[in-house]
């Protein structure tokens, strides 16, 4: 069976060929953010895959080529539309609000180190 690792957590799952990168993530408790619950309408589930990894995952569909179109050549996917066939290892964007939170802690930090 195919391993997915997803970085930067490291986790990683087995899965079966034909397993969404999004189902994969949700096996290795890797949050992935969806609305559509993987129907490739809210495009928030984009994954990158470095272009040496691309041949892991079937080729896109329809609806995902329609949908991202030329960001497929710098390797982003939909998870949820992105099929396992071989190992592979997937890089998770940062989640958005996660990312606000830890840039606004690490101002506090700053601030509060330059009083001291």
């Amino acid at each position: 069976m195919p391993k997915v690792t997803f970085l930067p957590d490291g986790r990683h799952a087995e899965v079966r060929p034909g397993t969404t990168l999004l189902d994969a993530s949700r096996r290795a408790r890797v949050p992935i953010r969806t609305r559509c619950d993987g129907q490739a309408s809210c495009l928030m589930c984009k994954v990158n895959v470095p272009s040496d990894q691309a041949s892991a995952l079937q080729e896109p569909g329809p609806a995902e080529t329609r949908k991202i179109g030329p960001l497929l050549q710098e390797g982003v996917r939909l998870s949820c539309q992105a099929r396992v066939q071989a190992d592979v290892t997937v890089f998770v964007p940062e989640d958005p609000l996660k990312a606000a939170i830890r840039k606004k802690m690490e101002e506090q930090q700053r601030e509060r180190d330059e009083l001291w």
